[in-house]
């Protein structure tokens, strides 16, 4: 049986800015720091974060097999553990960035598998990636407020300084 489930999340922020910790390595970084009851741990066991890198979790390896640069398009297939050792013979995530305006994007996060036996469908959900979508979009939007220079009353006369 062939599925998949989606989750979006509209970030309030920059589809470029997201892209910047989404399309390489930096998400994986943040993980065991953001979420860490999704992410106790990743590290990057082959590559330099580009396609064909593997990334090794606490029940799964992750393989990157796309990275589309321009449309903000990531994908990593699950290469061992997890779901495989489930009964799935393909797990695939997908992270896209949309830009909605020059201020705006949604992350849709979907996941595409292919079960040896129906019932297993069931047992796929996007709750982790939401959870890492929330988190992730929270810890850029804390990041871009605190970089942001505070704002000091301007004076429009002498009459007003005294």
């Amino acid at each position: 049986m062939k599925g998949s489930v989606c989750h979006e999340l509209e970030t309030g922020l920059p589809a470029a800015e997201v892209w910047e910790v989404y399309g390489g390595f930096l998400v994986a970084q943040l993980l065991p720091q953001l979420v860490p009851e999704v992410f106790s741990k990743v590290e990057l066991v082959e590559g330099d974060g580009g396609v064909g890198s593997v990334l090794h979790g606490r029940i799964h390896e992750r393989k990157f097999i796309k990275i589309d640069n321009e449309n903000y398009i990531k994908e990593a297939e699950v290469i061992e553990g997890g779901f495989l050792d489930q009964g799935f013979k393909k797990y695939v995530v997908r992270i896209e960035i949309i830009g909605k305006t020059d201020n705006s994007s949604v992350l849709r996060s979907t996941i595409e598998f292919e079960a040896e036996d129906a019932s297993k469908a069931s047992s796929v959900s996007t709750g982790g990636l939401a959870a890492i979508a929330e988190a992730v979009t929270k810890y850029m939007r804390e990041q871009r407020s605190s970089a942001e220079p505070e704002q000091v009353p301007r004076q429009t006369s002498d009459e007003e300084t005294f």
